[in-house]
């Protein structure tokens, strides 16, 4: 096999939104498909009507095109670029399952729902029970005449005696007992194909080479080899990805926080961040490397690297990767994307876009390392942004002493007299102000940080001052000693 002949698939189902496990799953596909030169199908498995909706599509196209993750055909709804939908094909799936019919690897049934349960019930509370082959037992006679009576029937497939096994790329050989498989239905009485059907079908008619999807599908896969026997077809290549688990170490779930990937995107996490995190839950470049682009990610991602182990969701990892990417991004991009968000808050004015872009520019570069997430910049810009300060009451009491009145009211006239203002003239200067007092530096510089921003914390102050400005600073300092020499003083 070329690489150029890889063909691989993501299909979820529009039952719900795309969680962060189908992410990763499309995500390990496009990843092969891309380094490879290969086609990544999109198909909707949407003939569970009752649950699909067109909600659901959107949603799960909506998470895909922010992760980035493009598809390369489906041409029966949308054009060219697809996706493929179950519920354009059903007519397909009934023809193969009479075709397992009349080449005796399949049989119609003919008993309802309450039969079945009933029977299950009697037999040791339903434990164990398997379908009894009640209507495998039937005569041509029998058969025909149910048919031609118009008797609801449901198709199983004849699961024969012995075993079967497949190799699967991350697990290796894997059999199972047919004494442990029932006769299954692969098509309903309502002319609805299961899973089984419908998703061997696809795969060989869409020219599927790999299936790479999560393990909870390996208990599915022997019913899908019977399928692709019984249709005469090669199997793909199976690799079953390990399931994401919360940090308790169980399957991960709402529980556990946002799952949608598009909520993720509401919290201000970037696609590029995400696709990062994602890419090493149950994969591993083979080095101790973290830090991947998109192309990097391409270029390194093989079969071979995932994990026969669980993965772990942590949430303080995807922060943290977060971060990385926020600070390796230019900062005229990552400028436009806090934009809207600063819009929002109310503090943008258009002076930020000409005559105040090179400012706007230098506060984002200033504030990156502080920013886990695109909203975070709100209340980190604000201080900037706005001179109306919203001062931390707990700062204040520590910081903002009596004792400090005389030496802020004193640095103020200092930052006045200060040329020029910038951040490596203003070390200097303030540091030896306070030497000059028998101050130490950093108590100086916390009361001065409340002082010009409020709070305790904050990008470096000297860096802070210069951006803020020597009249605005001086206001700020000077507004701080007031306060200072208002304070109550702590009781000893």
């Amino acid at each position: 096999m070329t690489d150029a002949s890889i063909r691989v698939r993501f299909a979820p189902s529009p039952t719900g939104y795309l969680h962060v496990g189908g992410a990763r799953t499309a995500l390990f596909n496009w990843l092969f498909a891309r380094r490879h030169g290969g086609v990544f199908v999109l198909r909707i498995e949407d003939t569970d009507v009752e649950r699909s909706s067109e909600e659901m599509v959107s949603g799960i196209l909506d998470g895909l095109r922010w992760l980035g993750i493009d598809w390369d055909e489906g041409p029966e709804v949308g054009g060219p670029h697809g996706p493929y939908f179950q519920s354009k094909r059903l007519e397909r799936y009934r023809a193969a399952a009479e075709r397992l019919v009349g080449e005796e690897h399949a049989y119609y049934c003919y008993c309802n729902p309450d039969e079945l349960k009933a029977k299950r019930e009697a037999a040791e509370g339903g434990e164990g029970w398997r379908y009894d082959r009640t209507c495998l037992a039937l005569t041509p006679e029998e058969v025909a005449a149910r048919e031609g009576a118009r008797l609801p029937r449901a198709i199983r497939v004849r699961v024969p005696e012995g075993a079967t096994s497949f190799t699967d790329l991350v697990r290796g050989e894997i059999t199972i007992d047919h004494a442990h498989m029932e006769d299954f239905v692969i098509l309903r009485s309502d002319g609805h194909p299961t899973y089984h059907l419908s998703v061997v079908v696809d795969d060989i008619d869409m020219r599927i080479t790999h299936v790479v999807r999560g393990e909870d599908h390996i208990s599915n896969t022997p019913k899908q080899v019977l399928l692709y026997n019984a249709l005469d077809h090669p199997l793909p290549a199976f690799a079953h990805v390990p399931l994401i688990l919360g940090p308790d170490k169980r399957r991960l779930s709402k529980r556990h926080g946002a799952t949608s990937v598009t909520e993720y995107q509401r919290q201000g996490y970037l696609p590029e961040a995400m696709v990062n995190f994602l890419a090493l839950l149950g994969w591993s470049p083979g080095d101790d490397r973290e830090l991947f682009t998109r192309d990097e990610l391409v270029a390194a991602f093989g079969l071979e690297g995932i994990s026969g182990g669980n993965a772990v969701f942590n949430p303080d990892k995807l922060e943290w990767f977060n971060n990385q990417h926020i600070m390796r991004m230019a900062t005229d991009e990552l400028a436009g994307r806090l934009e809207p968000l600063v819009r929002e808050a109310g503090l943008w004015h258009d002076d930020l876009r000409d005559t105040q872009r090179a400012w706007w520019l230098s506060l984002v570069d200033l504030l990156k390392p502080r920013l886990k997430r695109l909203p975070d910049v709100v209340e980190q810009a604000r201080p900037f942004l706005s001179d109306v300060l919203a001062y931390d009451e707990a700062a204040v009491h520590k910081y903002l002493t009596p004792q400090m009145a005389g030496p802020l009211a004193e640095l103020a006239a200092t930052l006045a007299a200060t040329t020029p203002f910038d951040a490596a003239t203003l070390e200097p200067v303030i540091r030896g102000f306070a030497e000059a007092r028998a101050l130490k530096a950093a108590t100086l510089i916390h009361a001065t940080r409340v002082a010009v921003t409020g709070k305790a914390a904050s990008p470096g102050m000297f860096d802070t001052l210069a951006l803020l400005g020597r009249e605005r600073s001086v206001a700020r300092v000077r507004r701080g000693a007031a306060m200072a020499a208002a304070s109550v003083p702590r009781q000893t």
